[in-house]
């Protein structure tokens, strides 16, 4: 299916009207206005002006699709690829900070990005194919707010801070209270994801990662984060358990962290983690998975990332 305008979407025209003929009207975009915006000002003027008739265009992934089967038709699409001020990584001893336009594939591969937050590292190659993180964005994703992602469920384990700024307030919000529900974050109309802020992963850290899905790229069945914080005497002394695609946000399981906090590790405490696990949640059945299936496996994925977590701490801790 080829499309008139398809060549002109990622152009370099600041301004223009895009109208697309089509063979199938039902799988491509209803006409819209495109801006190539390069200021950051400028981007919070036109959202402001649009508000909801406006929708932002970073990587795509996720716009396009809906565009194209008409399941959003915006009037305005805004480019904000040009926007130098939503780019950059920055590492100081405390805090990772990564603009909203970092792309998937430089958490996969920068090697500051491993050495300050490893998880994200340890994630980014399950998202979508080599194109897809090569275009989509971090700020995208975040945005995005799918409870089937990686980087929502990550941001949450990692107690990161989400940076909003609107054309009058900038805002810091904890990734926790950020995804709201299924598609749904803490954004305004007029308000971008700029920024990410982490805590610099330490040497008493450790972390676990597993996930479930029908092919490699595909979106998690299933998927489970720990990280875990360990004394000397090998003792946890906080922990974060997160579970992904099993209800309308990333979930917190506050009742293992109960569990895995001033304990050891052993068998028997794994074993409650799950139980844990499997009490808290109350998964929603999907064409994937039912709701018992995603509850059982939650539990096992859990488990085993808390106990990769330990595994790490117990070679970093002396």
């Amino acid at each position: 299916m080829f499309t008139e305008c398809s060549e002109q979407l990622f152009g370099s025209s600041e301004h223009s009207h895009i109208s697309c003929g089509v063979l199938g009207e039902s799988v491509k975009p209803a006409a819209f206005e495109y801006r190539n915006s390069r200021d950051e000002d400028e981007v919070f003027d036109l959202l402001t002006k649009y508000g909801s008739e406006a929708k932002v265009l970073a990587g795509g992934q996720s716009l396009i699709p809906l565009m194209n089967f008409r399941l959003v038709k915006p009037s305005l699409v805004v480019d904000i690829n040009g926007v130098s001020s939503l780019r950059g990584v920055k590492v100081s001893s405390s805090t990772l900070r990564l603009g909203a336009l970092t792309r998937h594939v430089e958490l996969e591969t920068r090697p500051d990005v491993a050495q300050a937050a490893p998880l994200l590292s340890a994630v980014a190659p399950y998202i979508g194919h080599p194109q897809i993180r090569t275009r989509g964005t971090l700020g995208g994703s975040l945005s995005h707010a799918d409870p089937s992602a990686e980087l929502p469920a990550a941001m949450v384990a990692l107690d990161a801070t989400i940076l909003v700024k609107g054309a009058s307030e900038e805002r810091r919000v904890q990734a926790e209270e950020f995804f709201k529900f299924h598609l749904t974050a803490d954004l305004a109309v007029d308000e971008l994801v700029v920024g990410v802020e982490i805590p610099v992963f330490g040497p008493n850290q450790g972390f676990g990662f597993r996930e479930v899905s029908a092919r490699f790229g595909d979106f998690a069945t299933v998927g489970a984060l720990a990280v875990l914080s360990v004394g000397p005497d090998g003792t946890v002394e906080r922990s974060r358990v997160v579970c992904m695609a099993v209800g309308p946000k990333p979930i917190r399981i506050g009742s293992a962290e109960s569990v895995l906090n001033g304990k050891q590790i052993s068998p028997a405490i794994l074993g409650e983690v799950a139980e844990a696990v499997a009490e808290a949640l109350d998964p929603i059945a999907d064409l994937k998975a039912s709701a018992s299936y995603k509850r059982r496996t939650a539990a096992t994925l859990a488990r085993r990332a808390v106990e990769e977590a330990w595994e790490m701490t117990a070679g970093r801790v002396s």
